[in-house]
């Protein structure tokens, strides 16, 4: 059974009712209250910040537990007599419908009547742990308390047995989706995770707090950027942990990735981390220079080699000596600077262009590419004894849709600085803008995402808000529609900024709103052969609502 017929069995959305006038939102008969995300993502921090992260975390965890048992009281009202089954899967449509998590069902074994319960469950978009990421950055710990709390309180409600559980992945971790685990609360074995969901009697002394919050803050300083490289995700710390055992030794390191990932970055990061960090670091990227140009830039010139050498200069592997030579997009080397570079490799010396006498060098190599170069060498592009003598120790960077859990970090540490490069304070992204930045697939990777802040930052209002329309101001239509497109290519309903320009062009012809409602009408029951109940599935409608609406209209347009 999908969320979307519970949803439409149950009339779940129209249980949400809002009276503006009298100030009132309602969900059955609970009385409800909006709060920005923001709001609630604050709060969390002056409570750990004030409490100690333990106490806050309890504090959230009971909040959360209260609201679960509340909406597990209004789904039992809901279902009656119904099967046990929707009652339980109407949980996670209950929260999601308000607007903390998306719930997907990995696994689940449910038996009320002999108290049985064990299921896996993954999260997707909790605004609690972006609210987390946002404040403190990637850590080591799970953030999801009141989620948590929430899933407890409404299975708990609902087996009339005490159900705790407990966060096995998490995005505030560096993981790329939220996973939990449920069961009964004696199976966990685990007191003092148990003891978060015990009333506190915040009665701790103020100088064990301060103790606790300082030690927070502690290791937040030290998950915090440094050297030029951000990140805290499980690919990249990954990709680091390799190139920092490379970087004492002399070995050649190979950076593996695609075009923006931050191979450059990378190679100074070895280079300042190695030995050799107090001499030269030279780059050169192999794929700017022409073919006919690379051999004098990399080896040198003797004067006279070639008309137009009025003198003799030294190339980048004696500029570099000492140091490093960081060679980015080798494989987009001629053939002949192939063969040249393979001989420095073997023999330590290089030949000027044009000369006869062998100048020893003492160079720390470090390459990169995107090219793939097994590939090229089955193709015939490039050598396979320098690929050998490139690759002995190859360190593939990842690109940023597999580290989105970096994303926040680099959005916080570029925008101070463009804040400082135009002398221009802002007040960060919209709520929009930060989940455009989430599903984003960056294709340009890190590079794309700091020209988009960029522009952001040039063309947002002084102290206001960066909106999706300054990060791609001036890209064409198609670029800018598709960039909230799910991976199927779909309007889903998380892809605001497409369905925003859908109806802006609609908006710009002579708009006529009821024609365009029977004309959708009538092409989802076309589409659905007829059959009522697949067609407002597709308009995210109720069968009831469609019939009404299809029978209220005028004689001579149902004709």
């Amino acid at each position: 059974m999908t969320g979307v017929n519970l949803s439409e069995r149950y009339d779940l959305r129209s249980r949400l009712r809002f009276e503006p006038r009298q100030g009132l939102i309602w969900l059955g008969e609970y009385k409800m209250q909006l709060l920005h995300a923001r709001a609630l993502s604050a709060l969390r921090c002056e409570l750990i910040e004030s409490l100690g992260i333990e106490r806050a975390r309890g504090l959230l965890v009971r909040m959360g537990f209260a609201s679960g048992q509340q909406d597990a009281a209004l789904v039992k009202r809901m279902v009656g007599d119904g099967d046990p089954a929707d009652a339980f899967l109407l949980g996670p449509e209950m929260h999601a419908l308000e607007g903390a998590v998306r719930t997907r069902t990995l696994r689940s074994v449910i038996d009320v009547a002999r108290g049985r319960f064990d299921g896996e469950f993954a999260w997707e978009h909790s605004a609690e742990a972006d609210g987390h990421v946002q404040h403190f950055g990637v850590g080591d710990d799970p953030a999801c308390w009141m989620q948590i709390g929430y899933a407890s309180g409404y299975v708990t409600t609902f087996m009339n047995r005490f159900v705790v559980f407990r966060e096995t992945q998490c995005i505030a971790c560096g993981s790329a989706e939220c996973r939990i685990v449920g069961k009964l609360a004696e199976a966990w074995n685990d007191p003092a995770y148990l003891a978060y969901f015990e009333p506190d009697n915040f009665q701790g002394e103020i100088a064990q707090l301060r103790e606790q919050v300082e030690r927070l803050q502690a290791s937040l300083r030290a998950k915090a950027p440094c050297d030029g490289l951000i990140g805290a995700s499980p690919a990249f710390t990954r990709a680091l942990d390799l190139a920092g055992r490379a970087a004492p030794g002399q070995i050649t390191v190979l950076l593996l990735g695609e075009t923006g990932v931050g191979k450059e970055r990378f190679a100074r990061w070895v280079h300042d981390h190695s030995p050799r960090a107090a001499a030269p670091f030279v780059a050169v990227n192999c794929a700017a220079i022409p073919n006919e140009l690379i051999e004098a830039e990399l080896f040198g010139v003797q004067k006279g080699a070639y008309t137009g050498a009025q003198q003799s200069r030294q190339g980048r592997f004696e500029r570099a000596h000492g140091g490093t030579l960081f060679l980015d997009e080798v494989g987009d080397l001629s053939p002949s600077a192939q063969v040249k570079l393979l001989r420095v490799l073997q023999t330590g010396t290089v030949e000027r262009l044009g000369g006869s006498e062998a100048v020893q060098v003492d160079v720390r190599l470090v390459a990169a590419t995107n090219v793939d170069l097994t590939r090229a060498i089955a193709e015939g592009r490039f050598r396979a004894d320098l690929y050998y003598r490139l690759g002995a120790y190859p360190v593939t960077l990842p690109p940023l849709r597999e580290r989105r859990a970096d994303i926040p970090l680099f959005v916080d540490a570029l925008l101070r600085k463009f804040e400082r490069l135009y002398d221009k304070r802002v007040a960060g992204l919209t709520d929009r803008a930060r989940l455009m930045f989430e599903q984003y697939a960056w294709p340009g990777n890190i590079r794309e995402l700091e020209n988009a802040l960029e522009r952001g930052v040039l063309l947002a209002p002084p102290g206001g808000e960066i909106e999706i329309s300054h990060l791609f101001a001036g890209l064409d239509d198609p670029q800018l529609a598709g960039v909230m497109l799910g991976s199927d290519g779909r309007l889903g309903a998380g892809n605001a900024l497409a369905q925003e320009r859908v109806c802006e062009q609609l908006l710009a012809d002579d708009f006529d709103l009821e024609a365009h409602e029977h004309r959708l009408l009538d092409l989802a029951v076309r589409k659905a052969g007829g059959n009522l109940a697949k067609a407002a599935r597709m308009l995210r409608i109720t069968r009831r609502q469609l019939a009404y609406r299809l029978q209220s209209r005028p004689a001579a347009d149902a004709a």
